[in-house]
């Protein structure tokens, strides 16, 4: 990680300056800079995100206020080596998949249930390193996810208190969130901010 941030571009480097063609390709084709097109963990991956930090005026609602309610793009030192802030995928070494109840799953990543709610995901408990399947999603109600609709977005996420909901196991967070898995949705597409 030391090498990584000795060569990330500094704030100072982008004072004065126009967003890079990274940060505008994202801007322009409306990717959140959560979908980071670059590799996770690569120079390039947080270059974006300090620079998306240092023009946070630029950036559509939800992204705004993720740069506004956490420290992500900064980073600090932690026993001895540099680490990034608020991303905690790097801090499990990139730890993507586990095991539950005998069978390898991905970790953070919503799929259709079959079980009591529409969606389930598998999440490690950070204090217990175990990992829990957290169900959610209206099944019985037949409401349907307007996630293309940015009204029914914006309700939503007023109704639920969205950027409040910051536990990982729980399924208020997911729900919150759904948007940003494409694979759950014929439309094939994220969109910013929450639900």
């Amino acid at each position: 990680m030391e090498n990584i941030y000795e060569n990330i571009l500094k704030f100072d480097d982008f004072i004065g300056q126009k967003p890079s063609s990274n940060l505008t390709y994202h801007l322009e084709n409306k990717i959140s800079v959560l979908e980071n097109i670059f590799r996770p963990g690569s120079t390039s991956f947080f270059e974006l995100l300090r620079e998306s930090r240092n023009f946070q005026e630029l950036l559509d609602d939800g992204d705004r206020v993720l740069f506004e309610e956490s420290d992500l793009g900064l980073w600090d030192r932690f026993e001895g080596e540099m680490v990034p802030l608020d991303l905690p995928m790097l801090c499990d070494e990139f730890i993507t998949e586990a095991e539950y109840n005998g069978k390898k799953v991905s970790l953070g990543k919503p799929m259709r249930s079959s079980g009591p709610k529409k969606y389930k995901v598998y999440v490690k408990n950070p204090k217990t390193g175990r990992v829990k399947v957290v169900h959610f999603g209206d099944l019985k109600g037949g409401l349907t996810a307007k996630v293309s609709d940015p009204k029914a977005r914006a309700r939503f996420s007023k109704r639920h208190n969205c950027p409040e909901k910051k536990d990982k196991m729980t399924a208020g967070y997911w729900s919150c969130r759904l948007t940003k898995f494409p694979h759950l949705f014929s439309t094939k597409k994220t969109y910013s901010g929450y639900w």
